[in-house]
């Protein structure tokens, strides 16, 4: 018996690493194409452009959806071998929204290469607006945040259902119409931008939406949304019986004027799902129908707060919490702070730990969340972020070209003058 057990023991000790493979496969292949898209990164070079708003913008939520459907054509997934050998992945951009001191600017991190386009797009439904080359502004920032002179408070967000049901949009604000007044729109972003406004100097506000385009094949939002209407439309059929003779049910319904509860169910069974649907379930299929019937890009949406000790006020953070609130419904969806990302560490959890760490493990997570933000990367970091699809309707409320008019927060960097073409006949020396 003890020969056995020495030769099984043998073979455990030569034989052991044969095994590792079969468990460590996951982790291998994550780490090998991380550093592949390390690679390939490193062949693409990002840009960031700053957006001026024009004095007045005429032109209704629609024209932003056009561009959002245009931006959607930066969409070029990778093949086998680009994915595994080259490391490519899709690209993405990401919109960002910052308010330095209440100095509020209007961001755009996107590859080069896609400059043109990203443009072209924008200038064919807002010529006004002003697009240049800036410097990226994160560079300016100090890189050891938080530290005994700054303070940071942040999270991303979540939403409140599943993603393929739709947050309010701009069609439900007010009734969209081409000759509707800009000072008769209901804009979301009033609020965001009056709050960034009022920081004091010291106090730095960064909102970051980053976009990348996919499909049903890299995002299978239509089949789950088939799902979820497939529920709201079902309904619970009735429940097998004995059949009774026909004279029976007959003799039933003269004597005692009456029919068999399950011949009313079967009756029930002759009008379509759709007819017994509420008024509320119809909007909810209806919502869900629609967000999928358009350009879907799978977002990431993070922000965060951070200034001077002597500065910081936290209560300030609450501006972008309202904004984000503004799209919330009952019925719907809705957008909700991430627990896990939120710069906190909560006593009672992993009680003994966090009470006699607590200060370590916050810091750790401030930083977390600085770093993602910096890398702005969707495959860097992939477990801790939350990731969810929008369409273009629903990017075209959460982000959009505002005038003076609709949202007259002083701040926010504008085109004061028009620029117009020089003349058709104009001589040329």
């Amino acid at each position: 018996m003890s020969n056995y057990i020495t030769l099984v023991l043998k073979i455990i000790s030569d034989w052991w690493w044969i095994i590792v493979p079969f468990f460590a496969w996951k982790i291998f292949i994550f780490l090998y194409l991380w550093w592949r898209n390390e690679a390939f990164d490193k062949t693409y070079k990002y840009i960031v452009l700053e957006l001026k708003m024009p004095r007045d913008v005429i032109r209704p939520y629609k024209a932003m959806e056009q561009v959002f459907a245009g931006w959607w054509m930066i969409y070029d997934p990778p093949d086998w071998w680009e994915k595994w050998i080259d490391g490519k992945y899709q690209i993405s951009m990401t919109i960002e929204i910052v308010s330095e001191g209440g100095n509020i600017h209007f961001y755009l991190r996107i590859p080069e290469a896609t400059r043109n386009f990203i443009e072209s797009n924008i200038f064919a439904q807002y010529p006004d607006v002003e697009v240049s080359l800036v410097e990226d502004y994160t560079l300016k920032a100090p890189k050891d945040i938080p530290n005994n002179q700054w303070e940071l408070w942040g999270c991303d967000y979540e939403m409140t259902k599943p993603d393929v049901y739709p947050i309010k949009t701009y069609s439900q604000f007010f009734e969209q119409s081409e000759s509707l007044l800009e000072e008769k729109r209901i804009d979301p972003m009033a609020a965001l931008l009056e709050g960034m406004s009022k920081l004091k100097p010291g106090e730095n506000l960064w909102v970051q939406l980053r976009l990348k385009p996919v499909t049903n094949i890299d995002n299978d939002y239509v089949t789950r949304a088939k799902k979820e209407t497939s529920v709201l439309l079902k309904r619970t059929p009735a429940k097998a019986s004995q059949r009774r003779p026909i004279i029976q049910d007959a003799f039933n319904t003269i004597a005692f004027g009456y029919q068999e509860p399950e011949k009313l169910e079967k009756k029930e069974e002759i009008i379509p799902s759709e007819m017994r649907l509420s008024p509320g379930e119809r909007d909810v299929v209806a919502g869900i129908e629609n967000k999928v019937s358009k350009p879907m890009f799978e977002c990431m949406i993070r922000f965060i707060f951070w200034g001077k000790k002597g500065a910081f006020y936290k209560p300030n953070l609450k501006n972008t919490m309202t904004f984000f609130a503004n799209f919330n419904t009952e019925n719907l969806n809705g957008l909700k702070p991430w627990g896990r990302s939120i710069t906190k560490v909560r006593k009672h959890e992993r009680y003994f730990m966090n009470i006699f760490l607590y200060d370590s493990l916050l810091y750790m997570v401030k930083r977390r969340i600085w770093r993602q933000y910096m890398a702005r990367l969707y495959y860097k970091y992939p477990i801790e972020e939350k990731k969810f699809v929008l369409n273009i309707e629903e990017l075209a409320t959460i982000f959009h070209f505002v005038g003076r008019t609709n949202v007259p927060a002083p701040m926010v960097q504008r085109i004061e003058s028009k620029k117009s073409e020089p003349p058709a006949n104009l001589p040329i020396m």
